[in-house]
């Protein structure tokens, strides 16, 4: 069942932010503004349109080697010659669709939190978001990585990376590959996924109508 129709089953006012349904009212809002900002980000374009979540395509110094530079320049003449048309829009488009497929590994990470420490969550307007964050994003990590893999497959991005490093020696020597590719992706698409959970954290508990955000006290 979907967070937002669990929540309706419930019923908002059945829900409680004191005692023992503090966790219940947090898990419930954390799971209205995960399931929103999936929604969100699967629709056609999403990523790519938004500069705050656009993925671009990796850079080698976040990957380890300290080769930077080299790639910039590599992908800044790559872009020059056309040999990377369309890729930044494919890996974008990749990510929305894995987006709108990872509802359950979100839902399943919810529900594993504990919220110990639920009076610091409400005090924070985004609380919910850091806290999932730093509780289960290793998590969330390695269980979104096959989704983003299947995608990128899916959308023909894998054979054009193996294809331009088979035809140009500097796309190999950048470090361009399935590999570099997937975890790139997965790290920024799980970047601009959290960025959109906050954004809808927030908007919910400053909506004076919103149910889940009274429940917290706002």
């Amino acid at each position: 069942m979907l967070w937002s129709s669990a929540v309706a089953a419930q019923g908002l006012g059945g829900l409680r932010i004191g005692g023992r349904k503090a966790g219940g009212g947090l898990s419930a809002l954390l799971g209205r503004a995960t399931d929103s900002a999936l929604d969100k980000l699967a629709q056609p374009g999403a990523f790519f349109s938004d500069e705050d979540v656009r993925i671009g395509l990796p850079l080698l110094g976040k990957l380890g080697g300290g080769r930077g530079g080299l790639l910039g320049t590599v992908m800044g003449a790559g872009s020059r010659l056309g040999l990377l048309d369309g890729l930044t829009r494919g890996i974008n488009d990749a990510a929305g669709v894995a987006a709108g497929e990872a509802k359950p590994i979100f839902r399943e990470a919810i529900d594993g939190l504990s919220f110990n420490d639920a009076p610091d969550i409400i005090r924070q307007d985004d609380g919910g978001t850091q806290y999932l964050r730093s509780s289960a994003n290793d998590r969330l990590h390695s269980r979104l990585e096959p989704l983003i893999d299947s995608a990128l497959g899916d959308a023909g991005i894998h054979r054009e990376v193996d294809k331009l490093g088979q035809q140009h020696a500097f796309i190999r020597e950048a470090g361009l590959n399935r590999e570099t590719l997937n975890r790139s992706v997965t790290d920024q698409g799980l970047d601009g996924i959290f960025t959109y959970i906050g954004r809808e954290e927030r908007g919910f508990r400053k909506n004076p109508l919103g149910a889940l955000g009274n429940l917290l006290g706002n």
